[in-house]
């Protein structure tokens, strides 16, 4: 198919002409890992870094949001999704050619790799990027509520962006913005959606007055653990093929990572007198989102400084930024995932290189105002349209559970379930 030829092209990895839909066994392989590895990290990855993150009550309810969404969200990308992200239509959004995975069948190649891979590995980043967002209502939001906003919000902002940064007429894919795994598609995209989520349904019952730690550090740590294995895949297999590049990927995502780590460890150190293990898997998580733009466009020394500066700019976000200014956003889905992409994406631009893409670039102040620009777009669209959707959702159903229901817990009052 055209559309992944072309985006090989913009990433510096296009095979020549006569070899473009030629599979290769080895890419193939490669790809099939890289789908389950990034499956992995939805589930169980989100669901229990999330649930970890929650109060008690709350546990259930948090994995029900992620398991709910894995399921509506790969039928919606099935149906239409695909279609609207990936087939060739206009500069904004693709047409319905590619409706229920229509003309990808058993032998249809692109560029290297069945055609069903690459729909089915978008597939695995559509819905995460849907359970990313949940972290900023945790809590407080229904379930039936969550699941009309998921389907809307796949189909009108997540599609669309999508189109933009990665489809072959996309606008921002023809300007040459970069986002080699999704620091404007998935994290500043899923991010901007759960502050809007957060400022809409309101702080919850108690924030700021009440204890709001995690019920389960453990469930958390692991849950981090598998977003870090992941995340190789995640990164390591958006250029499509089993070569250096890849290679190249996951070595600076596993450096980022660490200084991600390292750099919110210090922080917290240096400003509170102790290291917290729910710093350190927010500062991993923090640098392996600032990294994810940048992943197939830089060298390890830059990744390095991605990962520490994002780590210690989420850790001013999360524990700081969001206190001053009176927003609850529970899990910092906008402190380490917005904010996380938007400084990763920014940077890329300045330290993307030739050296790693094989293919020249524009000025270094060109790439970062055409990063700028996207990221921008990014927040404004999907900001806008977030908050449209949600406000549309509250005039007709309602968003948010009932006082005695948030006080009861989301686990016995929606699902009829609670952990003792």
């Amino acid at each position: 198919m055209k559309k992944t030829l072309a985006w090989a092209t913009l990433l510096g990895c296009a095979m020549p002409a006569a070899a473009a839909d030629t599979l290769d066994r080895g890419d193939t392989a490669w790809m099939l890992v890289a789908t389950v590895l990034v499956l992995f990290m939805t589930v169980p990855g989100i669901a229990l870094f999330y649930a970890g993150m929650a109060r008690k009550k709350n546990i259930l309810g948090t994995i029900a949001q992620d398991l709910g969404i894995s399921g509506v969200i790969t039928i919606v990308w099935f149906l239409i999704g695909y279609s609207l992200a990936f087939s060739e239509n206009c500069a904004f959004i693709g047409g319905l050619s590619l409706a229920g995975f229509a003309g990808v069948g058993v032998a249809d190649v692109s560029g290297s790799i069945p055609s069903m891979l690459f729909a089915l590995f978008q597939m695995t980043f559509a819905v995460l990027t849907a359970c990313l967002v949940t972290g900023a209502w945790a809590g407080r939001m229904k379930f039936s509520s969550m699941l009309v906003f998921m389907v809307l919000w796949s189909i009108l902002v997540y599609a669309p962006v999508c189109h933009w940064v990665w489809a072959a007429d996309g606008f921002f894919f023809k300007m040459g913005a970069l986002d080699y795994a999704g620091g404007t598609v998935v994290h500043i995209n899923a991010g901007i959606a759960g502050l809007a989520g957060a400022l809409i349904l309101g702080k919850r019952d108690g924030y700021g007055r009440v204890p709001m730690q995690p019920s389960n550090l453990t469930f958390a740590v692991l849950g981090a653990c598998v977003l870090w294995v992941g995340w190789m895949g995640f990164n390591g297999g958006s250029g499509f093929e089993a070569n250096g590049r890849a290679a190249m990927a996951m070595a600076v995502t596993q450096i980022a990572a660490a200084g991600g780590l390292v750099g919110w460890m210090a922080m917290e150190w240096f400003f509170r007198g102790k290291p917290s293990v729910l710093g350190m898997i927010s500062g991993a998580v923090a640098g392996l989102v600032g990294i994810t733009p940048g992943s197939g466009f830089v060298l390890p020394v830059p990744a390095l400084l991605i990962g520490a500066v994002t780590g210690v700019v989420c850790f001013w976000s999360a524990t700081v930024i969001k206190f001053r200014l009176g927003y609850d956003d529970s899990l910092d889905a906008w402190g380490v995932h917005g904010v996380g992409g938007v400084v990763g994406a920014v940077l890329t631009g300045f330290f993307a290189t030739s050296a790693v893409t094989g293919s020249a670039l524009p000025g270094m102040w060109t790439q970062v105002g055409i990063q700028v620009l996207s990221v921008a777009a990014t927040i404004a669209y999907g900001g806008l349209m977030s908050a449209l959707i949600l406000l549309g959702i509250k005039r007709i159903m309602g968003l948010r559970v009932t006082g005695e229901e948030e006080m009861q817990g989301l686990d016995l009052a929606l699902h009829g379930e609670r952990i003792e």
